[in-house]
């Protein structure tokens, strides 16, 4: 399989796709209509060459996912508002952007917040309470990781219930099986893209997997002894571990070795909860939001014009 290099996320009733610099939102309007939107987006680092660094661009990355998956998924959540919002003047319109970069900025940070909270610090206070019986700080460090793997399931499984969330984990797979289709050499159509496989290893989801197992290799190494300094190297240690696990995904993109792929399953596994098989109209919008920003054909002459 030829990697692409192309990425994407699901938002409110469509696609992110993004290749390099540029990248396109294509939203299923309340009308019916497919609406692409193309942009280009400057990397928090910019041109300064630290962020290209390997380990230390995978932390980079890491705040321009965050960034442009909040821009986008407020770009799509604009074309459900109700209709009286239609009505706005300008300065009104303008008014309400100013705030909902506020808003966005908010959300970022009390995200951020509460991931560390609940999946970083919360298991590690749980495994503690264990330490009457499990007197081994390895071996809690282990129980640790298994609690915040379980946290984690089970916060997936507690959302796919939502019917929003459900659409969103179709579109998710729809993004997944455009990429499958485009790497697997195929015309990017939507009866190849239905036959293409929605688990996909360089996805967010096996990047979180990573997380979470390399934070616990680390913690092996990393010790300290009171209880404020434990939590504060698991917070310390997130831009390291995020650098890490991002080169971990990057080699998993590209590369078909038996380690590697066995390294995969779990997060591949993962993604079996975080996408559904999407139905047609998702297909299509998928396929408007890659044809955005990327000319497949190009890539399929380059790579597959042997077959």
């Amino acid at each position: 399989m030829k990697s692409s290099n192309i990425g994407g996320q699901a938002v409110m009733e469509g696609i992110m796709m993004k290749n390099k610099d540029d990248y396109a939102v294509a939203v299923r309007k309340p009308d019916g209509t497919i609406v692409v939107d193309k942009k280009t987006y400057r990397n928090v680092g910019g041109k300064n060459r630290i962020a290209k660094i390997p380990f230390l661009r995978g932390i980079f990355n890491f705040a321009d996912s965050m960034i442009l998956g909040v821009r986008t998924l407020m770009y799509s959540a604009s074309f459900f508002e109700e209709e009286e919002d239609k009505a706005r003047t300008k300065e009104e319109a303008k008014k309400k952007e100013k705030q909902e970069k506020w808003i966005m900025t908010g959300t970022m940070i009390l995200s951020f917040v509460l991931a560390i909270g609940i999946f970083m610090i919360l298991p590690y206070f749980l495994s503690s309470l264990l330490k009457r019986w499990v007197p081994s700080y390895m071996v809690r460090v282990v129980i640790e990781g298994f609690v915040r793997i379980g946290i984690f399931v089970a916060y997936i499984v507690a959302i796919s219930r939502m019917e929003d969330i459900q659409r969103t984990f179709m579109y998710h797979g729809a993004e997944h099986k455009c990429i499958n289709c485009i790497e697997h050499g195929l015309p990017l159509n939507v009866e190849n893209v239905r036959k293409s496989s929605r688990q996909h290893k360089r996805c967010g989801t096996s990047f979180l997997f990573f997380v979470m197992i390399i934070g616990i290799c680390l913690l092996f190494v990393v010790r300290v002894e009171s209880v404020v300094m434990r939590v504060v190297v698991r917070i310390a240690l997130l831009p390291v571990i995020a650098g890490i696990s991002y080169e971990v995904l990057k080699l998993a993109g590209r590369s078909d070795h038996v380690i590697v792929n066995l390294l995969s399953k779990p997060g591949l596994a993962i993604q079996k909860l975080t996408t559904k098989e999407p139905d047609d109209d998702m297909i299509e919008v998928a396929i408007r939001a890659v044809e955005a920003v990327f000319d497949w054909k190009k890539f399929e002459e380059e790579n597959f014009s042997d077959r």
